[in-house]
């Protein structure tokens, strides 16, 4: 048995101590990484409440529930985000990547703790499959969220439209892997694969912006 709360303020304390000495981009990006640890404490609340009250174990909880309730909750900030201070696409972005990024670091951690770390596949399993998924995940959320704020379509409607990409990439890849074989094998290539497919609509979007930006000077 662990303490996950023990383990956050572990991992938090330095991070929040750094918040003092930085500014810009650095602080927006650490202060995302502790909000996204914050939001797998939270997930991890709720679905074991409904581990708990559905009786369906925690493997299964983890396919059909997990899913719908992270990505819940890793929208929350970024509607935050967009609501209080109108944040540029960068700043979205770079909040989203923090976001995924501290929430898969706190889960990897946390189940490394539960599981062990002596075999080298599991390891990279967690980081290089888990870890990214999270990662790619809310990257396309927040994707969702900057063409529909471009458009000026954001809205109750798009903004469930972009979440509900999200939970159907991270439902796929619990299903996949929920199997031994070769299914399983898709999904842990899946993350990565996306990742990259991902990484080219962004660097394409950030080309187009650029030559709109020059096309506008005098």
């Amino acid at each position: 048995m662990i303490y996950a709360e023990n383990i956050l303020i572990c991992i938090a304390a330095p991070l929040i101590i750094s918040l003092l000495f930085t500014n810009g981009n650095v602080r927006i990006f650490i202060g995302s990484i502790l909000t996204g640890m914050t939001a797998c404490l939270l997930c991890a609340y709720i679905n074991g409440f409904i581990d708990i009250t559905s009786g369906l174990g925690a493997e299964q909880t983890a396919v059909y529930y997990s899913p719908i309730v992270e990505e819940f909750v890793k929208l929350l900030p970024l509607l935050f985000l967009l609501a209080v201070f109108e944040p540029d696409s960068d700043t979205l972005f770079l909040s989203a990547l923090g976001i995924g990024s501290g929430f898969a670091t706190f889960e990897n951690c946390c189940y490394l703790l539960t599981s062990g770390s002596s075999s080298f596949s599991y390891v990279l399993i967690r980081g290089m499959a888990v870890g990214v998924m999270h990662i790619v995940s809310i990257m396309m959320l927040a994707l969702g969220l900057e063409i529909a704020k471009r458009l000026r379509l954001l809205s109750f409607q798009t903004v469930v439209c972009a979440l509900s990409f999200s939970i159907t990439f991270h439902a796929i890849y619990n299903l996949l892997v929920s199997e031994e074989g070769i299914t399983s094998y898709i999904g842990y290539i899946l993350p990565t694969v996306a990742a990259i497919i991902l990484n080219i609509l962004l660097s394409s979007m950030r080309q187009t912006n650029e030559r709109s930006s020059t096309d506008k000077l005098p």
